[in-house]
């Protein structure tokens, strides 16, 4: 008896150490990145900063206006998920409901293979086939832009979605649909007014996660957004998202330049804007459980 009790406080306190170390992990990444990213606002001023319209690091005197970053970087999320919500959502409530088991497994499988590309993969793909099919249909400049870097995102977000969506699909309880039928309701009707209602909870936070993922993802918008940092005037416009500017010029700054820090700070700017997706995402995910709770 002594000994399961000391193995059970080992255990409590070995899972604590490892909760602790993702905290401080953490707390010294951002710490590190507010460390080297707050002196630029002795250089620029924050409102500078965020709502400067240029963006030139190398003139004299240099520019460190991330206002045309951060409109790339939230057009192209958008975009991608006005592409990636239907059809992830689709996807899962099709997996989860309709699909017979041979289906479902084969679909399930390509998913989580879609999720598994890497990023780099994904955005070859967008140089080598989207942008010479988008150049050449619409008569393009360049296929280089918020439509290619947008496609390739929500391809990227789909599988979060759809993933998350289906386990929260699945744990609606059986019992519920089973009164729905018994109620006279079609398929379409209990999927509608039952089961989606339900499983809102889940579905929203895998809507945020998968939005979160493609508003912090670098390689893909490197590739195929064009890297123009400047305001877009269509969706066929190049555009340089946060991440992309980020990686792009870090290796070639100066160590603790003005530059090195005005990267780092928009990295700030791009931690605050995914944990504010993240802290939606918790807050949405309560608010609907209760409501998906109150509407059964």
């Amino acid at each position: 008896m002594m000994n399961r009790r000391i193995k059970e406080t080992l255990i409590k306190y070995l899972f604590f150490l490892f909760a602790l170390v993702s905290v401080i992990v953490l707390g010294l990444i951002v710490f590190s990145l507010f460390r080297e990213g707050l002196p630029i606002f002795q250089h620029t001023p924050v409102w500078d900063f965020l709502f400067g319209m240029e963006w030139y690091p190398t003139y004299d005197p240099p520019s460190f206006g991330i206002f045309p970053l951060i409109v790339g970087s939230v057009i192209v999320t958008l975009l991608a998920a006005v592409i990636a919500v239907p059809l992830g959502l689709l996807a899962a409530i099709y997996i989860s409901e309709i699909a017979p088991k041979a289906v479902k497994e084969i679909l399930k499988s390509v998913i989580e293979l879609l999720a598994g590309l890497p990023s780099v993969v994904l955005g070859f793909f967008g140089m080598v086939v989207v942008a010479p099919w988008l150049q050449d249909t619409f008569d393009l400049p360049t296929g280089l832009n918020i439509v290619n870097a947008s496609a390739i995102l929500a391809i990227m977000a789909i599988p979060t979605i759809s993933s998350i969506s289906e386990d929260a699909l699945y744990s609606v309880p059986r019992e519920f649909k089973e009164a729905s039928y018994a109620l006279g309701a079609t398929k379409f009707e209990t999927i509608a007014k039952v089961i989606v209602p339900a499983a809102l909870s889940g579905i929203s936070t895998a809507i945020m996660l998968g939005m979160a993922r493609a508003i912090g993802e670098t390689m893909v918008v490197l590739m195929v957004a064009g890297g123009a940092a400047a305001i877009p005037e269509s969706l066929f416009d190049s555009v340089r998202p946060m991440p992309a500017s980020i990686a792009a010029e870090m290796g070639e700054t100066p160590y603790r330049s003005p530059h090195y820090h005005a990267l780092f700070a928009t990295g700030m700017v791009l931690f605050f804007m995914t944990l504010a997706f993240n802290l939606i995402a918790d807050y949405v995910s309560h608010k609907f459980k209760q409501t998906g709770s109150a509407t059964l």
